[in-house]
């Protein structure tokens, strides 16, 4: 008798692709929790094809989305800038869930898009990459997705956010 392969129950942001007909690859880390803080192994694959999905508020605004690497630090600058504002701060993280809806570790620009409307940058070496993984909606959960259809999905510019 075959057994029927465990298969990964699909996130918010997977069933909102799903449903717009985008296509994307599903991923699953390894992670533990270090300070509050996820931290994830994710073995072989390169920390520059990983994106973090970071939310700050912005003075005109309030909040907006920033997409970079994960061996960049995002310019602050450079996003308020681009984003109409004088300056934006990082959400404290005791805010963070009442603000995008997602804990620390699993913000992800399909939920964040689809729920809030945050305006959303996307650092532009993911265009240039072509393809980028970013947090599927849950710790440990990630989405392998071409960064253009992605890009067009959240109605997100590429714009250069590196610090």
């Amino acid at each position: 008798m075959g057994k029927k392969k465990d298969k990964l129950k699909k996130t918010l942001p997977e069933q909102m692709l799903d449903k717009a007909g985008v296509a994307y690859e599903s991923l699953a880390f390894a992670w533990h929790e270090e300070h509050g803080v996820a931290q994830f192994e994710h073995g072989d694959i390169e920390e520059h094809s990983i994106y973090k999905t970071l939310a700050l508020i912005g003075n005109v605004t309030g909040p907006v989305v920033g997409v970079v690497p994960l061996d960049y630090h995002l310019s602050e600058k450079k996003l308020a800038a681009v984003s109409g504002n004088k300056k934006v701060d990082m959400i404290p993280l005791k805010d963070l869930v009442k603000t995008t809806g997602y804990v620390h570790g699993a913000n992800n620009p399909v939920g964040i898009w689809q729920t809030k409307h945050f305006p959303i940058f996307i650092d532009e070496e993911a265009k240039r990459q072509g393809t980028m993984i970013v947090s599927g909606g849950e710790v440990g959960r990630s989405i392998k997705i071409d960064a253009t259809e992605l890009a067009e999905f959240v109605h997100a510019k590429f714009v250069d956010l590196r610090q």
